[in-house]
C-alpha cells in the first residue's frame, strides 16, 4: 500500500463523474423522481417511495465505531468502501450518510464525505451547501424564533413567559461569541430584551425532526409539537399554539427530499440531514434510507461517534421511528485507535501524533482493547450481529491487526482487514465478503428498553447497561424535569443521552472501558418534535468555537474558480 497518496480533494477532483440520472437507474429510480441540482447531484422526490422492492427485504447494515479518537477512526470512509466493495461483489448496494456541517468544515474538521479513494462526490458540493438543505433548517427554525420574540412583543399576560423560553436561535457557523447574546436591546418597539444564544444548525431539533420525519405529513406534525418554552403557571407553549409550523413545513418541504450522489465508483449515494451526534440522533435520514431500501438490495448507513451513542441511538430512536430492522453492525477501529485508549499517549486535535504512536507494539494495541470488546457487547445487546473492520494505515504492522483479530476471535466476532482509503471497494473486498456472510445469518434486533417504562427507567437503563455505569445520580433539577414531562404526557418517548463522545462514560479523561462509576444527570429537556427527552450528563457545547489556525484560512479558489484546501 501507498505511503502518501494525493489530498482527498485532489482525488475528487480528477474524478471523471457519471450522469446522475445513470447512478439512479443503477438504483432503480426512473428519471421522472430525479429534480436535478447543477452536474452530478439530484434530488429524489418523495414519489420514488410508491415504487415496491420485488423479492426478499433488503439488507440493513449500519456502520459505527470504536469511542472517538482525535485520529479519526474512519468511519464515513469505511462506510463508502464497505458499499463500494459489495457493489464490485455484485450486490445492489447504496450508501446513505449525514451532509456535513459547514461550521466543522471551515474549523478543524475539514471535508467530511469520506477519504482517499473511497468518497462520495463531488466532494466540494458536499461540504459547501450542496441543495441548501442546512439553510433551510436555519430558515426554519430562525422563522419560529422570530415568531416568539413576537409573541412576548404582543403577547397576553397569560402567554409565553420571557422567563421560560427554551428556543434559542441557530447558524452554521462555528462562532463561540454567539452561545450566549442578549436580545431586544433598544427602544420598546425593537422587542423584549432578555438573555438568548445561538446553536449551530446541526444541533437544531428542526434538524432532528427532517431526520426522522417519514413524510410531508408526519414532518408537519411534528413540527406542530415542537415546545418553545412555557407559560408562568408551566403549561407548554408550543410551535402549533404559534401559527408557526405550517410556514415552516413550506420551507422545509424541499428539503425532505434526499440528495442523489456517487460514490468515486460510480456506485449510489443518499447524503441526507446532519443532525448533532451530541444531543442528537447523529445519523442520515429515515427517507433517504427507505428509499435506498426499497430499490437496493444493502444498504449500508451510518451512526455518529461510538456504539455507545451513535449505535445506541440508531437502534433506539431512528429504528423506532422508521420501523426497520438492522442486520448486521460494522464497527470500525484502528491500530492507533487502540493505542490511544491503553492511557498511555498524549494524543491532541491538531498537534504532531507522538512518534511513539507510530512504533511496533502490540502491547499497547492490547491494552486498548477493552474498548473495542464493550462496543461488540453493546451492538450484541440489541440482538445485531457486529462485524469488526480494522482499517488499516500504512504505519500498521501485522503483529499490531494480529492482538485484534486474536480478541475477535476470542469473542466469535468476524473480522476483516480493510484498505479502502487507498485501494477502493477492491481494498474492501474482505470486509464485503465477512458482511455478505453475516448478512445471511439473520438479526434477533430487539430495542433496549420498552417505551411503557418510565424516563427515569429509561436513563439508567442506557447508563448501566451501554456505558457500564453503576447507576445514574440525578439532581433536583433533573428529578423535578422528568416528574413534570411525565405529568404532561411525554413519558412514553425514547430517551438520548447527551455525554462526552471521548468515553463510554461521562468523563473524557475515563479511557478504555471503564468501571466503579455513575452518570451524573444535571437536567433533562424535551424535544417533543423528535420525539425523545434528552439527558444533559456534562457540559455539552452546542456551538463550537475555531481553533487558533481554522481550515477556512487554507480554504480559497484557484484562477480557474476551483475550490482548494478544503481537505
Amino acid at each position: 500500500m501507498p505511503t502518501s497518496m494525493p489530498s482527498d480533494l485532489e482525488i475528487a477532483q480528477a474524478a471523471t463523474l457519471r450522469p446522475i440520472s445513470d447512478v439512479a437507474a443503477d438504483l432503480g429510480v426512473d428519471e421522472e423522481h430525479l429534480e436535478h441540482y447543477g452536474r452530478g447531484v439530484a434530488k429524489i422526490e418523495l414519489t420514488a417511495l410508491g415504487a415496491p422492492r420485488s423479492g426478499d427485504r433488503a439488507k440493513y447494515v449500519v456502520v459505527t465505531a470504536v469511542t472517538p479518537t482525535p485520529l479519526g477512526e474512519g468511519k464515513t470512509t469505511t462506510s463508502v468502501g464497505l458499499t463500494q466493495g459489495l457493489v464490485a461483489r455484485g450486490a445492489k448496494a447504496v450508501v446513505t450518510l449525514r451532509q456535513p456541517s459547514m461550521g466543522p468544515t471551515f474549523g478543524i474538521k475539514g471535508g467530511a464525505a469520506g477519504g482517499g479513494y473511497s468518497q462520495v462526490v463531488p466532494m466540494e458540493r458536499i461540504n459547501l451547501h450542496l441543495t441548501g438543505d442546512f439553510h433551510a433548517v436555519t430558515a426554519a427554525h430562525n422563522l419560529l424564533a422570530a415568531m416568539v420574540d413576537n409573541e412576548l412583543h404582543h403577547g397576553s399576560p397569560d402567554g409565553l413567559d420571557p422567563r421560560n423560553v427554551t428556543w434559542r436561535r441557530v447558524i452554521d457557523v462555528n462562532d463561540r461569541a454567539l452561545r450566549n447574546v442578549v436580545i431586544g436591546l433598544g427602544p420598546r418597539l425593537d422587542g423584549v430584551p432578555r438573555e438568548s444564544g445561538f446553536d449551530i444548525t446541526a444541533a437544531s431539533e428542526v434538524m432532528v425532526i427532517l431526520t426522522l420525519s417519514t413524510s410531508l405529513e408526519d414532518l408537519r406534525q411534528r413540527l406542530g409539537r415542537i415546545v418553545v418554552g412555557t407559560t408562568a403557571a408551566g403549561k407548554p407553549v408550543t410551535a402549533e399554539d404559534l401559527g408557526a409550523a405550517g410556514a415552516m413545513a413550506v420551507i422545509l418541504k424541499d428539503a425532505l427530499k434526499p440528495n442523489l450522489l456517487q460514490t468515486l465508483e460510480g456506485g449510489p449515494a443518499l447524503i441526507h440531514c446532519g443532525p448533532f451526534g451530541n444531543i442528537a440522533t447523529g445519523t442520515s435520514s429515515v427517507i433517504a434510507d427507505q428509499i435506498a431500501l426499497a430499490h437496493a438490495d444493502i444498504v449500508v448507513t451510518e451512526a455518529g461517534f461510538g456504539a455507545d451513542m451513535g449505535a445506541e441511538r440508531f437502534f433506539d430512536v431512528k429504528c423506532r421511528s422508521e420501523g426497520l430492522i438492522p442486520d448486521v453492525a460494522v464497527i470500525v477501529t484502528t491500530v492507533r485507535a487502540m493505542k490511544a485508549h491503553s492511557g498511555r499517549y498524549d494524543i491532541k486535535p491538531g498537534k504532531d501524533l507522538p512518534p511513539a504512536l507510530l512504533e511496533e507494539n502490540p502491547d499497547d494495541v492490547t491494552a486498548g482493547l477493552a474498548n473495542l470488546a464493550a462496543h461488540i457487547g453493546i451492538v450484541r445487546r440489541f440482538g445485531v450481529i457486529p462485524v469488526v473492520a480494522i482499517n488499516a494505515f500504512p504505519q500498521d504492522h501485522p503483529s499490531e491487526h494480529a492482538v485484534i483479530q486474536q480478541l475477535c476471535e476470542g469473542l466469535g466476532v468476524r473480522c476483516a482487514t480493510a484498505r479502502h482509503a487507498a485501494e477502493g471497494g477492491l481494498g474492501a473486498a474482505d470486509l464485503a465478503d465477512t458482511v455478505l456472510e453475516e448478512l445471511e445469518k439473520g438479526s434477533s434486533f430487539e430495542y433496549l428498553y420498552p417505551l411503557s417504562m418510565p424516563l427515569v427507567e429509561k436513563i439508567e437503563t442506557v447508563a448501566t447497561q451501554i456505558y457500564g455505569a453503576d447507576g445514574i445520580d440525578l439532581s433536583p433539577t433533573a428529578a423535578r424535569g422528568l416528574a413534570s414531562y411525565e405529568d404532561l404526557g411525554y413519558g412514553g418517548l425514547p430517551v438520548v443521552i447527551a455525554k462526552t463522545h471521548l468515553s463510554i462514560s461521562s468523563d473524557p479523561q475515563l479511557h478504555g472501558a471503564p468501571v466503579g462509576w455513575r452518570l451524573p444527570v444535571r437536567e433533562v429537556r424535551l424535544a417533543a418534535g423528535a420525539g425523545y427527552v434528552y439527558a444533559i450528563c456534562g457540559d455539552m457545547r452546542t456551538m463550537p468555537g475555531l481553533p487558533k489556525h481554522p481550515n477556512a484560512q487554507r480554504i480559497d479558489l484557484d484562477a480557474d474558480g476551483r475550490v482548494t484546501g478544503l481537505f
